[in-house]
């Protein structure tokens, strides 16, 4: 099989972090011997998550087993995930925004089993709902859990407890359409329905303004998925979670703004 050196766009503070927090795992399990020393299990994990290399081909560059790269792969999510923010922790640097913009993104995701909960009639694919929040400029500044791709993204905010917090927080937010009802300091552009079919020019220029100002948000999501294992999971769903967290971990190592 032909093998060939590949480029992954990351500093190495990302590698040393990650290979730090596995030497210290191995340090607490005592593992005496392991195919890959800490700094080359780094490499691995961040070859899969940001190049998104499949386990066959990780296991071809790397000379080991493909069992045993899946499950250096595991272990190193599962180390990163753990140290992220929940959204208490991350307000503590959110209601210093000047303002917030929340968004939903869908990550793709092989058909599993019970499709029926993460097929999204909005995008027509199967995915999990992960909300984003950015700040004025559209830096990602932190992501939620995975829900099921058929949550709607007012239902998963709430599920988050995210409108509650920056409402809280007394945080002005931006969001799109889909978080209309959601009251408290989230902001949405005005939508017709029945009661008003036209909008008038001045709620069409609000509606303007509001979205050249949420257009920023696309960033954060546009940056998380930079991370080409999110192009589409290949795993099981409930673990989108971890990588997410995982991801994100590594994101403000290489972005320290909104670190904590």
């Amino acid at each position: 099989m032909l093998s060939y050196s590949a480029v992954i766009p990351l500093s190495t503070r990302s590698l040393n972090h990650l290979a730090s927090l596995i030497r210290r795992h191995r340090e607490l399990r005592r593992s005496k011997w392991r195919r890959l020393d800490p700094g080359r299990q780094a490499l691995l994990a961040l070859a899969h998550l940001r190049n998104g290399d499949t386990y066959t081909r990780l296991a071809c560059g790397f000379q080991i087993g493909v069992a045993t790269a899946w499950r250096y792969v595991r272990e190193a999510v599962d180390l990163l995930a753990a140290t992220g923010d929940d959204l208490d922790t991350a307000m503590t640097r959110i209601r210093l925004l000047a303002y917030a913009i929340v968004d939903g993104t869908l990550i793709p995701i092989d058909r599993v089993a019970d499709q029926k909960p993460y097929y999204s009639g909005k995008h027509r694919r199967h995915g999990v709902n992960v909300q984003v929040i950015a700040d004025a400029t559209g830096r990602l500044v932190w992501a939620s859990a995975a829900l099921p791709g058929a949550a709607h993204d007012l239902t998963a905010a709430r599920t988050h407890g995210i409108i509650d917090a920056l409402t809280g927080a007394d945080v002005l937010t931006f969001a799109d359409k889909a978080y209309q009802d959601a009251r408290g300091s989230i902001r949405t552009p005005f939508k017709r329905h029945r009661h008003r079919p036209r909008l008038s020019a001045r709620q069409k220029a609000v509606n303007r303004a509001h979205a050249r100002i949420r257009a920023r948000g696309e960033r954060a999501n546009a940056t998380l998925k930079t991370w080409k294992v999110l192009v589409k999971l290949r795993c099981c769903p409930r673990r989108a979670t971890a990588i997410v967290q995982a991801i994100l971990v590594l994101h403000h190592v290489e972005n320290p703004t909104y670190r904590g």
